[in-house]
């Protein structure tokens, strides 16, 4: 989920304009519609969404380990919450913007290992693999992840 692996093949990319009369109104729903909230949490917690990544989201709290950020990370690409995602990117590695891919559906998180990231813990990774479906066409994310934790706050720095 990093910046890198997001923006390959797609940096610059705009959503289609057409620049001709509006004549009508669609009657059907186009295929870049924004997820709505879900009531389990995408994250596959088996937690409630507002029991689990929510309150991050909104900023209620922030994640007591680097697993849970990243989970609440993987979370606001499945929700397209660009916001949440720039908020917890470190400093030193944040992009001014992420190039969310409005046609992709993240559907299944499985983390692989971490090491490090516990609540005593001021640096950590998390590796895992994300599945995606674009276009009807089913595709994999692997990252290992490198968080640190600075003034009680879990941040994502990039690939370890």
């Amino acid at each position: 989920m990093s910046y890198r692996a997001d923006r390959a093949g797609r940096a610059g990319r705009a959503d289609r304009v057409d620049d001709g009369p509006v004549t009508t109104a669609p009657t059907t729903p186009t295929a870049f519609t924004v997820p709505t909230v879900p009531t389990t949490c995408p994250c596959q917690s088996g937690m409630p969404y507002q029991d689990c990544c929510r309150p991050f989201h909104l900023g209620e709290g922030t994640a007591p380990t680097a697993e849970r950020l990243m989970r609440s990370r993987y979370c606001g690409f499945a929700l397209q919450d660009e916001a949440y995602l720039l908020k917890t990117w470190h400093p030193s590695t944040r992009p001014l913007s992420v190039a969310l891919d409005r046609g992709m559906r993240w559907h299944q998180l499985q983390i692989l290992g971490r090491t490090g990231g516990g609540l005593l813990d001021r640096s950590g990774t998390v590796e895992f693999l994300a599945a995606y479906r674009r276009a009807g066409v089913a595709g994999e994310h692997h990252e290992n992840s490198r968080f640190v934790r600075e003034r009680g706050c879990w941040l994502y720095v990039g690939l370890a």
